[in-house]
């Protein structure tokens, strides 16, 4: 094992799109585990656009990154020696970690991956994270019906290619908004969604979307927030269900954003937008993902990975999501495996 470590801080609040300048590279000792910890390498860093809002000194769902403190995130890593029970040396783990190459935890904050079952970066998108956020929003609030319209923004990220999947395997007319020609045609190619709209070139957003949602729109997965909501909403149908889920159109605003007053749409479609976390659902967790990986193993669920190499281009990668640079779930890979 390399002596050899580092870990990212954050050091400025970002005003606007965040830069490289409001982090910092440092380095530092590799640990020793105590009793019931274990020492782990990170594999796989998860970039994800809500780790922006923690960037702000603000109220929020999670609490904000400390300055001068490691970011943290979701991380697959190795084991490398445990002094706890039910883990062992070589044993794949995941848990929300900090970012650093090595790091000590207890046994209790990670959770062992069986690679046998899936491939190990599974754990952080499609059976991970994306997945539930996908599988409990477009269930449990959208609720869709055979025969009904799904849209959802962000379409071709991480949660956006699960919602859209599954409401096909429901029964729904699925529509996609994405955000380049490449991503539209794997939406439709590949991922067997209806229609897909790019919204970088559509000359008129509410007329594509008219024609690609003839009977309206029953359910809106919004991921993205911004004018692209503000159009969908205005094509709801009586008793429409809106899983608010992100707002990436507005992470890097330093003002508030003012749009139009939708309340009157959903009082007169009596229509339900419910915003959520994922961490709302942590005790049905292990249904969520006992189902999800069914439906992978059935090849009724597939998944893209954007996977970024090296430490080094964390910063990088996690800023690639505001341009809209990853296809599926964004990922560093920080490490390979031992070979045991």
């Amino acid at each position: 094992m390399s002596n050899h470590n580092q870990q990212i801080l954050l050091i400025n609040r970002p005003k606007g799109m965040p830069t490289e300048a409001d982090f910092k590279w440092e380095e530092i000792p590799v640990p020793q585990p105590s009793e019931g910890e274990v020492l782990v390498k990170t594999l796989y860093l998860s970039v994800d656009p809500y780790m922006r809002g923690r960037m702000n000194d603000s109220k929020s769902y999670v609490a904000p990154f400390e300055l001068n403190q490691p970011i943290s995130g979701g991380v697959i890593g190795e084991v490398v020696e445990s002094k706890a029970p039910g883990l062992e040396a070589g044993d794949i783990v995941v848990g929300m970690l900090d970012w650093k190459k090595y790091q000590t935890v207890s046994v209790q904050g990670v959770k062992k991956i069986d690679p046998t079952v899936a491939p190990i970066t599974t754990a952080l998108g499609v059976v991970g994270m994306p997945g539930l956020t996908a599988y409990f929003g477009l269930l449990d609030i959208g609720k869709p019906q055979p025969g009904e319209t799904v849209v959802i923004s962000g379409a071709a990220g991480a949660v956006g290619m699960v919602v859209g999947q599954i409401a096909k395997i429901k029964g729904c007319r699925v529509v996609g908004i994405a955000g380049s020609d490449a991503k539209v045609e794997y939406l439709v190619k590949q991922l067997g969604f209806d229609a897909a709209i790019n919204y970088k070139t559509a000359t008129n957003l509410k007329a594509a979307l008219k024609e690609a949602c003839p009977n309206g729109v029953d359910i809106y997965f919004d991921n993205v927030g911004g004018e692209i909501s503000d159009v969908v909403i205005t094509l709801i149908n009586p008793h429409a269900r809106i899983p608010l889920c992100g707002q990436i159109a507005l992470y890097n605003m330093e003002k508030v954003a003012i749009g139009p007053r939708i309340q009157p749409l959903l009082l007169i479609n009596k229509a339900l937008m419910k915003g959520f976390i994922v961490g709302d659902y942590a005790e049905r967790f292990e249904e969520g993902t006992r189902q999800l990986a069914l439906w992978v193993k059935e090849g009724k669920l597939r998944y893209e990975e954007t996977i970024v190499d090296g430490f080094e281009n964390s910063i990088q990668a996690f800023l690639g999501l505001f341009t809209g640079e990853n296809l599926g779930k964004q990922l560093v890979k920080v490490a390979e495996p031992s070979k045991r």
